[in-house]
């Protein structure tokens, strides 16, 4: 037996995001937090927001991979402005931040107690305040994600999920990506490619999953390098986008490997490494581990793919500029086996299509360095 849910609002299209107050406003929110980062601040944008919507309040501390204390920091000041509701502006770690912060709108802290990893699922209830998340890269897809990853008070990198994670609205609007430099415009592409791939992968049964992983895989792979050469191309802006949703939408069909080793790998706080990145250079390596586990995917991968899948991504990898390897990214043999172990205990681990042991998240490791 399966559940398949699908999923929240979402608004897409160019020129959405003027239509913000609306949403706001069909939410009954009239004092919103803004939950955003500072570059996005410097772009002007966040001035257009308090325009638009005179009442919004605005926290701009969110780090590039959101910690347990800018969480606590962010809803201080949902608090003292007396905001009735949060917009999360900005790529994953903005959207994420925004969505811890809204669980402690209804739940007492730490937030470590709601990690799926610690059995805190069952703890989320839906007595917390709207939230209207904003994407402005494409790559995470958390506007449609029940996840919000965070950088927990004991230095772990976990995923608390729920349902009621859900944003309100997902407000996607491709506009909002065309100034994207190229650099991260191919790092949050890989991103929103390698959940396509891992979530077409992973064993549950999930049918539309896997069809809506596939349609985001191609127009993604279609779009990536044409939305890196040139950001105003509006048709590759809107596929990359379609590409970040639609792998979200499909991956509470599960993830696997990559990201068992990514999470940890993004909580090395010395390195504060780009978790899209670091999925692009792990992706070949355990597509090659999963080969054996997955059966004719790995065919229908090849027909859509036009080659060997690890082949094509690493290729695409090449042609991106992505680094070399994790050691090109300053992640040492010492890093390397403690992350082998903190593997085994993210939430990714068991929806691998092959279970990994600890000597062999050391290898993938190890190869892909």
């Amino acid at each position: 037996m399966s559940t398949i849910n699908y999923l929240t609002r979402i608004e897409f299209g160019e020129g959405e995001f003027a239509r913000l107050p609306a949403f706001l406003a069909d939410l009954g929110v009239s004092r919103p937090l803004i939950a955003t980062d500072a570059g996005l601040v410097r772009t002007g944008l966040i001035e257009r927001v308090k325009a638009m919507v005179p009442g919004a309040v605005v926290f701009d501390g969110t780090p590039a991979n959101p910690t347990e204390d800018s969480v606590l920091r962010a809803h201080a000041v949902y608090e003292a402005g007396k905001c009735d509701g949060i917009v999360g502006i900005g790529g994953g770690s903005s959207l994420d931040l925004a969505k811890a912060v809204r669980i402690l709108t209804g739940h007492p802290p730490p937030l470590g107690q709601y990690a799926a990893v610690n059995g805190g699922v069952t703890k989320i209830h839906g007595r917390i305040c709207p939230l209207i998340a904003v994407p402005t890269t494409s790559g995470t897809g958390s506007e449609v994600g029940r996840a919000a990853v965070i950088i927990t008070a004991d230095g772990r990198k976990l995923g608390i999920l729920s349902p009621f994670n859900l944003p309100s609205i997902a407000l996607c609007d491709p506009e909002l990506t065309y100034g994207l430099p190229p650099g991260l415009t191919a790092a949050t592409g890989m991103d929103a490619i390698s959940h396509c791939l891992e979530t077409y992968m992973a064993p549950s049964f999930n049918p539309p999953a896997e069809a809506i992983a596939l349609h985001g895989l191609d127009c993604g792979l279609g779009a990536i390098e044409r939305a890196k050469a040139d950001g105003s191309d509006k048709a590759a802006r809107r596929d990359m986008m379609v590409c970040a949703l639609e792998g979200a939408m499909a991956f509470q069909k599960g993830l696997g490997a990559v990201h068992a080793l990514t999470h940890p790998l993004g909580a090395i706080r010395e390195l504060n490494l780009h978790h899209g990145t670091l999925n692009a250079v792990l992706m070949p390596e355990v597509l090659r581990f999963n080969r054996a586990a997955i059966g004719g995917k790995w065919d229908m991968l090849a027909r859509r793919m036009g080659g060997e899948p690890d082949r094509v991504i690493a290729d695409l990898n090449m042609r991106l500029g992505m680094p070399a390897g994790l050691r090109a990214m300053g992640v040492t043999d010492a890093m390397m086996e403690a992350i082998s172990h903190a593997a085994l205990k993210d939430h990714c681990h068991a929806t691998n299509p092959r279970i990994a042991t600890q000597a062999e998240y050391l290898d993938i490791l190890r190869n892909s360095a």
